[in-house]
C-alpha cells in the first residue's frame, strides 16, 4: 500500500477536481456575480486557476521539501503582512462584514480577490514542522513544546480570527493540535490549552450577535428556518431531493438563486442534488483516501521535518473537508468554509494543489532515502503516535 500511496492520492485529487469543474459548469448561470452576457465566465476563470494549480503542484512535487526550511520565516512574515493588509483601507476588501480578502487589482488582477488566510494555513504548518523537527525533545517541556510555538503560530491564527474567518481558524487550531499530538506534547498541556481555547472562543462568540445567531439556529433550526438557518435548510433539501442517482447534471432546482454560495461553501449539496448519493460518497471517500494515504506517506518520511509537514498538510485538507461537509449536512453551525479542490476559488485551489505537490515530494524522498537516514524513527520517534 505504501508504494501506491501517491497514485491513490493523485486519483482522489483528480476525481475531486473533475467533480468541481463539472458542478461549476452546471451552476455558473446562477452564480450571483455571473454576467448575463457571458454566463460561463466563472468556469473559464476557475479553469485558469486549475491550470495554475496543476503548475504549482508539479513545482511542489519537483522541489525537495527540505528546501522549504530556508523559507520558514520569510513565508511567515510575508503571510502576516498580507493578513494585516486585509484591514488597510483601499487594499483590503470587506464582504458581508468580513475582512478576508485583498483586492487583486493592486497586482493587476482585475475582478479577482486574494484570500491570505488560505496561505496562512500552509505558513503555519511549515513553521510548526520546522519547530518540532528542530526540537524533537520538546514534548514534555511546556515552554518549548507548547507556549512558544503556540504564541508564534497564534499570530497567524489570531489575525485570521479577527478577519471573522472562524472556519479557517478552527481548521488551523485542529491542525496545530494534531501536530502537537504527533510531537508528543504532554496530554495535560493539550487538555489545558483545549479547555482555555474553547472557553475563550465561547466568550468571544457570545459578544458577536451574528455568530451567536448562527449557533442558535443550529440548536433550534425550525425556529430560524427562514432566517439564519435558511442556507443550511436549502442545502439539506438539495441533498435529500437528489436521492441515490440524482436529478441529473444541470437539472438541479435549488441552485436557481435559492441557495446562497452554492458554488463555494455549499457546493457539496449541489453534488448530491444533481449527481446523487454515489457521487457524494465518492467525494467523502476521496478525502478519506487523501487522509489515509497521506498518513502512510508521513510514516515513510525520511526525516522529522517531512513527517510533520505531511501530517500538517493532511490535517489542513482533511479537517477543512470535514468541517465543510459537516456544515452542509447540518452537523455543525455555518462557518463559511470552501470544499478543497471542489469549490470555486483561486486562492484555495493554488494552496491546496501546492500542498499536494509538497506531500508527493515527501513521498518521493521517502522512496529514495537510504536505510541509514531512517535512524530518527528509533527510540519512540514521534510518528509512533499516529
Amino acid at each position: 500500500m505504501a508504494k501506491r500511496s501517491a497514485l491513490f492520492i493523485c486519483v482522489a485529487v483528480a476525481f475531486l477536481l473533475v467533480v468541481g469543474m463539472v458542478m461549476l459548469t452546471s451552476l455558473c448561470s446562477y452564480v450571483t456575480d455571473a454576467p448575463e452576457s457571458d454566463p460561463y465566465q466563472e468556469v473559464r476563470q476557475q479553469g485558469v486557476w486549475l491550470a495554475l494549480g496543476l503548475g504549482v503542484c508539479f513545482f511542489g512535487a519537483a522541489i525537495d521539501y527540505r528546501n522549504w526550511k530556508k523559507l520558514v520565516w520569510w513565508s511567515f512574515g510575508g503571510v502576516t503582512a498580507l493578513l494585516v493588509c486585509c484591514f488597510v483601507p483601499h487594499v483590503g476588501k470587506e464582504i458581508h462584514g468580513e475582512y478576508r480578502w485583498i483586492s487583486g487589482e493592486l497586482l493587476g488582477l482585475s475582478g479577482t480577490t486574494i484570500q491570505p488566510s488560505e496561505f496562512a494555513k500552509l505558513a503555519m504548518v511549515l513553521f510548526l514542522a520546522h519547530w518540532y523537527s528542530s526540537y524533537p525533545d520538546s514534548g514534555n517541556k511546556i515552554l518549548r513544546g507548547m507556549v512558544v510555538p503556540l504564541a508564534i503560530a497564534g499570530v497567524l491564527m489570531g489575525l485570521v480570527f479577527i478577519e471573522v474567518d472562524l472556519g479557517t481558524t478552527a481548521v488551523m487550531i485542529a491542525t496545530c493540535m494534531a501536530l502537537m499530538f504527533v510531537a508528543k506534547v504532554h496530554w495535560g498541556f493539550l487538555s489545558g490549552i483545549s479547555v482555555l481555547g474553547m472557553t475563550g472562543a465561547g466568550l468571544i462568540l457570545s459578544m458577536d450577535p451574528g455568530r451567536m445567531e448562527r449557533i442558535m439556529a443550529f440548536l433550534d433550526p425550525e425556529k430560524y428556518r427562514l432566517g439564519a438557518y435558511w442556507q443550511n435548510y436549502v442545502g439539506l433539501m438539495a441533498l435529500g431531493s437528489g436521492g441515490v442517482e440524482g436529478l441529473g447534471w444541470g437539472e438541479g432546482r435549488l441552485k436557481m438563486e435559492y441557495l446562497p454560495f452554492a458554488e463555494t461553501d455549499f457546493i457539496f449539496p449541489m453534488v448530491g442534488e444533481e449527481l446523487g448519493l454515489w457521487f457524494t460518497l465518492g467525494v467523502v471517500y476521496a478525502f478519506l483516501a487523501i487522509a489515509i494515504f497521506g498518513v502512510v506517506i508521513a510514516n515513510r518520511a525520511p526525516d522529522r521535518f517531512g513527517m510533520f509537514l505531511a501530517v500538517g498538510i493532511v490535517g489542513l485538507l482533511a479537517f477543512q473537508a470535514a468541517v465543510n461537509i459537516a456544515v452542509t449536512t447540518g452537523a455543525m453551525p455555518n462557518t463559511g468554509l470552501p470544499l478543497p479542490f471542489v469549490s470555486k476559488g483561486g486562492s484555495s485551489m493554488l494552496v491546496s494543489m501546492f500542498a499536494i505537490g509538497v506531500l508527493l515530494n515527501v513521498y518521493r524522498q521517502g522512496r529514495t532515502a537510504k536505510v541509514s537516514e531512517w535512524s530518527w524513527r528509533d527510540k519512540a520517534a514521534p510518528i509512533t503516535r499516529l
